[in-house]
């Protein structure tokens, strides 16, 4: 029953960290310094990615209607903005699908660390300060998905990848930084992150999954289910309050999380150390 109250506490800290631009799995390998589930190592590091599907479904459900490209009402048709914008995230998540293919065991090994995603985590904290701070009272250039172009969605596929290769960054803050840059306004650049998030984890769940075989016992199934289920549900709420609060405010408070938590992490293991 422990380890299931355990599993709860991992969704609800996947679906609260995956939308916010906070890092989940750093917040998820920071929890594991002192909450640690009572798995094996090879389930844990599949754990890790595969919780993230629960998230993901949260997406799919509410934005269905700008993400599912068929209509099959009394006249059926294909949307083909909609199609095109799936080639647009589809180039996006090349340079990241890489880099996790050749390299996953080798970022695992030497960078999934407290050390690593304290750095991370001030250094893209600073970021959201200063490119806020740099773009007040400037118009966004990308008020819609659709003005997003194929050399702008591999310019956010370029800052995707440098939250794959370092854990901590966030794989939505680094995409939300990254589109800021470029023109995109907030809500865009957010809708357009949680486009992104769903073939990326997809494609990373599968691989965690092959990598541990199907041979799940009861009791594993059982945590990796809570998990993703927690998630989800977490995952909806979260979803629905950072749309709301992004069309008032900028991204300054996070920014500010971000320096904290990672100067605390690092006075803390410094300390214990």
């Amino acid at each position: 029953m422990l380890e299931f109250l355990k599993a709860i506490l991992f969704g609800v800290v996947e679906g609260i960290t995956e939308w916010l631009p906070i890092s989940s799995t750093g917040h998820m390998i920071l929890l594991n310094e002192f909450i640690k589930l009572d798995v094996s190592p090879e389930f844990w590091e599949m754990f890790l990615v595969v919780i993230q599907l629960g998230a993901i479904v949260a997406v799919v459900l509410l934005f269905w209607k700008k993400i599912f490209p068929f209509s099959f009402d009394k006249k059926p048709m294909i949307k083909k903005d909609i199609f095109e914008m799936w080639f647009k995230v589809l180039v996006a998540c090349v340079p990241a699908a890489i880099v996790g293919i050749l390299f996953d065991d080798i970022l695992e090994q030497y960078l999934y660390n407290y050390i690593t995603v304290s750095i991370a985590l001030i250094v893209f904290g600073v970021a959201f300060l200063i490119i806020e701070e740099k773009n007040k009272g400037k118009k966004a250039k990308i008020k819609k998905i659709s003005q997003i172009t194929y050399k702008t969605a591999a310019l956010i596929g370029v800052f995707q990848l440098i939250a794959a290769i370092f854990p901590g960054t966030s794989r939505s803050g680094a995409t939300i930084v990254g589109a800021l840059l470029i023109g995109v306004s907030r809500t865009v650049a957010a809708e357009f992150t949680f486009f992104l998030a769903i073939p990326v984890m997809l494609g990373a769940s599968l691989l965690k999954v092959l990598k541990f075989g199907l041979a799940f016992t009861v009791y594993e199934a059982g945590i990796l289910l809570t998990g993703m289920v927690v998630a989800f549900v977490v995952s909806v709420v979260v979803i629905k309050f950072l749309m709301d609060y992004i069309k008032k405010n900028d991204f300054k408070v996070f920014g500010w999380y971000r320096i904290v938590l990672g100067a605390l992490v690092l006075l803390y293991f410094g300390i214990i150390a």
